[in-house]
């Protein structure tokens, strides 16, 4: 994707130019930056494993610039100084934040919800209250009973690719976010199956499946 760079000498200020613009390219934990998009030479490196990314609050007297920069893991000897970026929208800011921070694997939350154990989940988020279940399970279930229950193909029909990815990246950044009325029901029912499906363990552990069920009565 296309940002425009501001190299890491100059101190962050009011008044700091963007020097360059090209294009960043992540595989796992590594950015590299380049001219374009079909440059192959890498102009640098930025090693996200232990680094922060923080978003830059905007100057009412330079609309249109949305800043975010990346801190580098300091150590003993040195201090290293933040990359600062500057995105084209707001929403190309939160993107970028979103997907960088889960490359990090350090979210707003402290840690990614897809592929972590209910158990973890369930426990780090008794902050915002007691839940018997995962926020984003009770927000799906509570929108499909509402919205899908005369639904054909309820859980067999696929959603929509884009707006998956888009309540993934949230929910996995430490967001809440409510699903419009509006929304397509199989998008919020793939949601909810891809959660599941990520999951380290069944919902029904492993541990549980060889005793035998009790029922009251």
């Amino acid at each position: 994707n296309k940002l425009r760079h501001t190299p890491p000498p100059p101190p962050l200020s009011s008044n700091l130019r963007p020097l360059k613009a090209g294009w960043l390219k992540r595989q796992q934990r590594t950015l590299t930056y380049h001219k374009d998009d079909r440059e192959t030479t890498t102009q640098g490196v930025i090693q996200l494993r232990f680094s922060r990314v923080n978003e830059l609050p905007t100057n009412s007297e330079e609309p249109g610039k949305f800043l975010f920069q990346i801190v580098p893991r300091s150590s003993r000897e040195r201090e290293r100084s933040p990359y600062v970026f500057m995105t084209s929208s707001q929403t190309d800011l939160e993107e970028w934040v979103r997907t960088l921070r889960r490359a990090i694997g350090t979210p707003t939350t402290g840690g990614t919800l897809f592929g972590k154990s209910l158990g973890d989940t369930v426990t780090s988020e008794r902050r915002f209250g007691p839940q018997l279940v995962p926020i984003l399970v009770q927000k799906c279930v509570e929108f499909i009973r509402e919205h899908g229950l005369g639904e054909e193909g309820i859980f067999r029909l696929p959603g929509q690719d884009n707006s998956v990815r888009r309540f993934r990246d949230a929910f996995d950044a430490g967001e809440r976010p409510s699903f419009p009325s509006d929304t397509d029901v199989h998008t919020v029912a793939s949601l909810l199956k891809l959660y599941l499906r990520e999951l380290p363990e069944p919902v029904v552990p492993w541990t549980w499946r060889n005793r035998s069920p009790s029922f009251p009565g």
